[in-house]
């Protein structure tokens, strides 16, 4: 037997012992769980929760069943492990949720119940979602929540450390999939996520950002955002599918050290978009916007960001990136970007805010855009952006009060002719195009409009 397959045996046996629930794993149906799908078992997981943390934590077990519950408080130590075939349920009696409170100093903290979840940790520490199973939050609307339909969470969790979710799939949350709040080291790991709104958000505050959250091999499917939140430090979003109603990651506040790359951001939408008035949309608009300020006012860095080998299909835009006034924006690298489709607005780099964003570098990047676009009226004035991308008077690259700006080995594709200009960049400080490439439209006399531009340097 060579080294090498005994190291792979002993892989593939470590990765199994990590999945697998103890032996001696607190069963919910030793404690009273009916699992039929009718009986609601609140007070029997509820139960087993509570003995695993009295016995100092360990594995609580689902068996394959259908239980129905209420909200279930996961504390510390404990994990909650859901085989194949084991579905939790979200119970459709709203007054049977409860919700953890947020800190004084966090801007949602005056949301109240917008807060409730099915499972809900609060102050918690070494926590786990694992196994095959489901986490069905089996659509519980309330119709006096937001936009008149939202209802729970599946799992909101505050102030917590140390949390895993591994394997598992949520379903059909009334809200978000999961929410969590200042909060650090979560890994979201080979889970799925389906239908609902966004399928993982989290924030952070000025005083409080969220530190080292990974997302890795996941799948979305939402009708929402799939990836969304701000104040983040060290994130990694890496190796996953990305089908979403809405954008595929959708910053709304600072980052830093945040990486996304190796996934596939994939339109249209399978789940559709949920809201008071748009109840069947499913195109998927921005695969990754970048808009510091967006929704409300925050404050701090989106810096040291780097966006490497994604693919995106049918997207309303690849790559967004936008401030507003109280944030800036250092240095983002997008590379290995492979994208077809792009069929509402072009690459956008956008400072609205008084400082200019300071370096933004394209590398390696394919886009076709769908085209067919009509020359911007010359007396028409580019509005600020509103929460979305937006048509542009650019097809290809639209800039605007950028320090330093690199295009280097871009290709630029039409599957249309668009008589718009390829690129239009204003009060850039230094644009480089080096090896930048697009096909000439007839008629346009001047693919690169540049106004205030202080240095263009070009390569062939």
């Amino acid at each position: 037997m060579t080294t090498t397959l005994i190291k792979s045996i002993v892989l593939l046996l470590l990765t199994w012992a990590a999945s697998a629930p103890a032996v001696d794993a607190f069963d919910v149906r030793k404690l009273g769980a009916k699992g039929d799908g009718v009986t609601l078992d609140t007070v029997a997981i509820q139960a087993a929760i509570d003995n695993c943390a009295r016995d100092h934590g360990g594995t609580v077990r689902f068996p394959a069943g259908r239980y129905l519950s209420g909200s279930l408080h996961l504390t510390n130590g404990v994990t909650l492990h859901l085989d194949a075939g084991a579905r939790l349920i979200g119970t459709t009696n709203l007054s049977l949720y409860a919700q953890p409170i947020p800190p004084a100093f966090m801007p949602e903290a005056k949301w109240g119940k917008w807060h409730r979840g099915l499972i809900v940790a609060e102050n918690a520490e070494d926590i786990a979602i694992t196994g095959e199973g489901v986490v069905d939050g089996a659509k519980v609307f309330d119709p006096t929540g937001e936009e008149r339909m939202r209802g729970p969470h599946a799992f909101v969790f505050i102030n917590c450390r140390r949390v895993l979710v591994r394997d598992v799939t949520f379903l059909d949350a009334a809200n978000y999939a999961m929410f969590f709040q200042a909060s650090d080291d979560v890994e979201i790991r080979n889970a799925k996520f389906i239908g609902g709104w966004d399928g993982v958000h989290w924030r952070g505050a000025p005083e409080r950002w969220c530190q080292n959250v990974k997302i890795l091999g996941c799948q979305f499917y939402t009708g929402d955002d799939a990836i969304a939140g701000r104040y983040w430090n060290n994130t990694v979003i890496s190796d996953c599918l990305i089908n979403s109603s809405c954008n595929g990651i959708r910053l709304i506040g600072p980052a830093t050290r945040l990486t996304i790359a190796k996934n596939l951001f994939r339109g249209p939408g399978e789940q559709p978009h949920r809201t008071s008035g748009e109840k069947r949309r499913t195109n998927m608009l921005s695969g990754i916007i970048l808009q510091p300020g967006a929704w409300d006012a925050t404050r701090g860095p989106l810096d040291d960001v780097v966006i490497a080998d994604n693919v995106m299909e049918n997207v309303a835009s690849p790559v967004t990136i936008w401030t507003k006034p109280g944030n800036t924006v250092g240095k983002v690298t997008v590379s290995g970007l492979n994208a077809t489709g792009v069929y509402r607005s072009a690459l956008s780099v956008e400072s609205w805010a008084a400082e200019p964003i300071t370096n933004v570098v394209f590398r390696n990047v394919r886009v076709e855009f769908t085209g067919g676009g009509l020359p911007w009226p010359a007396n028409q004035v580019l509005k600020g952006p509103g929460v979305d991308a937006r048509p542009l008077p650019a097809w290809g690259l639209y800039a605007r009060h950028v320090e330093r700006l690199t295009l280097e080995d871009v290709r630029l594709g039409l599957a249309a002719a668009d008589t718009r200009p390829v690129v239009h960049a204003e009060r850039v400080g230094q644009l480089t195009l080096d090896h930048f490439k697009f096909p000439p439209v007839p008629g346009v006399r001047e693919p690169l409009f540049t106004t205030n531009v202080g240095q263009l340097l070009r390569q062939p």
